[in-house]
């Protein structure tokens, strides 16, 4: 598997969450989700977990 640059990882999976519901993503701090003070823009839920890495199939 090809490395990748620390931006472009830092860029994609740092601070972004997704919502367990609806499955959309949240560009927040962990601080402000663990406080539950970020909710889903799109169903208004806060249950969110981070981003998993995606796994690229050849």
């Amino acid at each position: 598997m090809a490395k990748k640059f620390k931006e472009a990882q830092a860029r994609l999976f740092t601070n972004i969450y997704v919502c367990r519901k609806c499955k959309h993503k949240i560009r927040s701090t962990s601080m402000r989700v663990l406080e539950g003070k970020t909710k889903c823009r799109h169903c208004g839920r806060r249950y969110l977990r981070p981003k998993k890495k995606e796994r690229k199939i050849l």
